[in-house]
């Protein structure tokens, strides 16, 4: 869900934030404030705690903001700011250019919490002596921002720190891939490390602590790993064209072809999703799915034609040859298909399918003797 744009980049809200939400709140109102602050009602502690964890959110996403801001002064696309079960992330429409636009921006989100603590400290300090209620919350958004910016700083990929290491070890090595695999295996130990203390802190029946450490273990681990397979997959296929694995002579569908004929000759046989319909010239004249004939009645599949229930295709579900095949391969996520239709001036050439990509990726980082990624296999 878009919140709102900042700058120009919009900030989104996933439906996993609530649970974090939910987990601040319950740690602040049943943990922090009352052990640090004693005295105060149970309903002015969940008061305080909705707004504590409102103000380290907005926190979150001045940090993202700061990222987001440093990779556009170097042209680097963002899609924007995405708050979720693990706080927040901007994301990067690709690597960035070079180790020191890397570095600068890795850097600045924690520079930005930093300031941040500092500000909420001097709020703090300014009211020290007033209302309990004020002087605790600005007392834990300045601890929590800088511990945000400490935690962060962590030599461990794809944390902030773990981006400045990499961004030393690609001066060094002048290798991207090379520094990135670096990098993840550090931020993945890094993971596995804190589950561990996780485990630890239950033990000694620290109950929030133990969910916290567990939960960020857990995250960084699978972040390293999935950082690691991006590089691997942009380095395979930058370059690269659909040209290279389209797959020619598609099983394509005419329009005068009946319904009925249509479900028994092709959708009981190929089982694909997306059909070109096509005339004699092949040219395309559209698409046709299975949903398109879910308000077909079956006693009039006879009678009706596939022109009928046909859909234009469009720039969602077509590419040609030349296009780029991280371009395919993007289109093809986010339109929540698995297959393209290759034409050529408005000629069926191919179709090209997620499946074609991910064995063509597969194969080269074979040939090249790097690890594959854990992909999905997806139909056709």
């Amino acid at each position: 869900m878009t919140l709102f744009r900042l700058f120009g980049f919009e900030v989104r809200l996933d439906a996993s934030w609530l649970v974090i939400a939910a987990l601040v709140c319950w740690s602040l109102a049943a943990g922090i404030f009352p052990g640090e602050f004693p005295g105060l009602s149970a309903a002015t502690y969940w008061w305080m705690g909705i707004v504590g964890a409102l103000a380290f959110f907005g926190s979150i996403v001045a940090h993202e903001l700061c990222h987001s801001l440093v990779a556009n002064y170097y042209h680097l696309p963002m899609r924007g700011i995405t708050l979720f079960i693990f706080g927040g992330v901007a994301e990067m429409g690709g690597e960035p250019q070079s180790p020191k636009v890397e570095f600068l921006m890795a850097i600045a989100g924690p520079i930005a919490s930093v300031v941040l603590g500092g500000l909420f400290y001097a709020g703090y300090v300014a009211v020290r002596g007033g209302p309990v209620e004020a002087a605790a919350i600005l007392s834990y958004l300045a601890w929590i921002n800088w511990l945000l910016a400490g935690f962060n700083l962590i030599p461990a990929f794809p944390l902030d720190g773990g981006r400045v290491l990499r961004s030393a070890i690609w001066q060094r090595k002048g290798d991207l891939t090379r520094a990135t695999e670096i990098a993840s295996r550090i931020g993945s130990g890094f993971g596995y490390a804190l589950m561990a203390w996780g485990l630890y802190e239950l033990f000694r029946g620290a109950l929030i602590s133990a969910v916290w450490y567990f939960l960020l273990g857990t995250f960084l681990r699978h972040a390293a790993r999935t950082s690691y397979e991006q590089v691997l997959i942009q380095g395979a296929l930058s370059g690269e064209t659909v040209r290279r694995f389209m797959r020619p002579n598609p099983v394509a569908v005419r329009p005068d072809l009946s319904i009925h004929q249509f479900v028994d000759d092709y959708l009981y046989r190929y089982d694909y999703k997306l059909y070109p319909v096509v005339e004699d010239s092949q040219d395309l004249v559209g698409c046709v799915t299975t949903a398109d004939l879910r308000d077909v009645p079956k006693e009039d599949w006879d009678r009706r034609r596939v022109a009928e229930v046909a859909r234009p295709c469009s720039e969602a579900n077509t590419v040609s040859p030349d296009t780029d095949a991280m371009k395919a391969l993007a289109k093809i996520q986010q339109t929540g298909g698995t297959t393209l239709l290759v034409t050529e001036r408005k000629h069926l050439v191919a179709i090209v399918s997620a499946r074609d990509v991910l064995n063509f990726l597969a194969a080269k980082l074979r040939l090249e003797g790097r690890p594959t990624p854990l992909l999905p296999s997806p139909r056709a």
